[in-house]
């Protein structure tokens, strides 16, 4: 089974509550998994839960209230008014309204060494997925009496103390068994992990399959933050080459990555639209170039505009003509990070580290790329797709009434977005946010997050606008797409 990262399994968390299912159903089911691994195991004895104060603790302190006819006691790591989560404080408030008894410890010293050594069953859920970096107290003292205990010990997702990416760890429980939700975590199956985790079951706990393949709200967590240190630029510089036949269209995108977060956004477009795209607004720095179109002329000055750029939006609003095709074929392989839409998705166009290559087709020119009609059953769809991707190592985001997202490896959707985005100029706007988001981030996780934000920002603008919205409405709902 495929491994999965933190940050993967908190995104679907996420995305799990945005399609309704509640984290506090998914803990109830977590919880109840671990007590039938324990009824499975034996049908009486001393069961010692240690929790801690974070959702692992919640999913331990679940399956307490289903041992029942188990002499039990629960320790919590902690003072309870500490404890850090809806769910896990729903839940041990639930056990306070019951017989069981709770044991709240703030200093080591005040851990009951003879209760953890007289367990037959020990649940230790002190850190899970959470643990980063040294192991304080009383968290460290209760995992060196854990593993001195003749118990057999089961382990809430990942034994405590281990990396769950890395495997690595400073200190860590010695699991007998490992509970492990939804998939493997990846630091369980890292090199020498075996002899901490013991055996290693993977449990549903009732996660859709939904929440991981549509783009949702925890994929675009990763995007809406950065260091209080940041200066200027740090977020991104973007360079969007386009114009020439039109105007608009690459001030939409300029104006898109702005938005998304982008701190510098330059547009090189031809002299006769650079004034015209300059009034759009004063935050865009735009540089004329040579000629009414894009020519192979202005290659050495785009070059050393590339140079100064995180990433490169090329394509809209630059017309067709053969001079201009012939401009973009020599540019694309000078770029080291590069979205490509409308009048620059030509055949032949993967250059070699095109692995930094995002694609933003709608169907149409689809086809013009792939010399391939797009099909339409969904499934042969996604595999086309997906066959695309991985034939020309580039990512694709087909853009349609559900985008579809994937680098030849993963094929995800989205399905925010609504028919009045149908008017012009909504694409150019997502060309400019993926390479916002592209500039300081994985390209299919930049195209998956901009799929998602875009077709957002655009029902937020329907709402108010219906079937007369405008892509510059689209434009300025993309904060409240992203921060709500």
């Amino acid at each position: 089974m495929d491994s999965i990262t933190s940050s993967r399994m908190a995104a679907i968390d996420i995305n799990c509550e945005y399609l309704g299912v509640k984290r506090l159903q998914l803990m109830e089911n977590a919880g109840a998994a671990v007590a039938s691994a324990v009824k499975k195991r034996m049908s009486s004895g001393k069961i010692v839960i240690i929790a801690g104060r974070g959702n692992n603790g919640g999913d331990a302190f679940v399956s307490v209230r289903h041992l029942r006819d188990y002499d039990t006691a629960v320790v919590l790591l902690g003072k309870k008014e500490d404890i850090r989560t809806e769910e896990a404080r729903h839940n041990w408030n639930a056990l306070e309204k019951t017989s069981i008894p709770l044991i709240q410890i703030s200093d080591p010293k005040e851990l009951d060494r003879s209760l953890i050594k007289n367990a037959d069953v020990i649940i230790e859920g002190i850190f899970g997925t959470g643990v980063r970096g040294r192991i304080h107290e009383p968290e460290s003292t209760a995992i060196d009496l854990i593993n001195g205990s003749d118990a057999f010990v089961i382990s809430v997702d990942v034994p405590s103390g281990i990396d769950p990416d890395t495997g690595k760890f400073e200190k860590s429980v010695q699991a007998d068994l490992t509970l492990t939700f939804h998939r493997m975590k990846a630091g369980l199956v890292s090199k020498g992990a075996d002899k901490y985790t013991g055996e290693v079951n993977v449990v549903d706990i009732g996660i859709p399959r939904e929440a991981e393949f549509f783009v949702g709200p925890g994929d675009i967590r990763p995007f809406l933050s950065r260091p209080v240190t940041s200066h200027k630029g740090d977020a991104g510089r973007v360079l969007v080459i386009g114009g020439g036949a039109y105007s608009g269209a690459p001030a939409l995108a300029a104006l898109g990555a702005l938005r998304a977060g982008a701190d510098i956004v330059t547009v090189a477009a031809p002299k006769n639209v650079s004034d015209i795209i300059a009034s759009f607004s004063p935050n865009l720095i735009v540089h004329p170039l040579s000629d009414n179109r894009l020519v192979k002329e202005d290659v050495p000055v785009i070059s050393d505009l590339i140079k100064r750029h995180d990433v490169v939006v090329m394509g809209m609003g630059l017309g067709t003509s053969d001079s201009t095709l012939e401009a973009v074929r020599k540019i694309v392989p000078l770029c080291r990070k590069a979205v490509i839409d409308a009048d620059a998705l030509l055949q032949q166009l993967f250059p070699a580290n095109s692995e930094n290559l995002i694609i933003t087709p709608h169907a149409g020119e689809m086809k013009r790329i792939s010399g391939a009609d797009v099909p339409v059953d969904e499934k042969e769809k996604a595999e086309f797709v997906r066959d695309f991707a991985r034939d020309n190592k580039a990512t694709v985001l087909l853009k349609g009434a559900v985008d579809l997202i994937s680098d030849g490896i993963e094929l995800r959707a989205s399905r925010t977005g609504n028919a009045g985005m149908t008017v012009g100029g909504t694409g150019d706007v997502l060309a400019g946010l993926t390479g916002a988001l592209f500039a300081k981030h994985d390209a299919f996780e930049a195209a998956c997050a901009a799929a998602f934000i875009n077709g957002a920002a655009g029902d937020l603008a329907f709402e108010e606008f219906g079937y007369g919205l405008l892509a510059t409405d689209v434009i300025d709902y993309i904060p409240k797409a992203m921060y709500g």
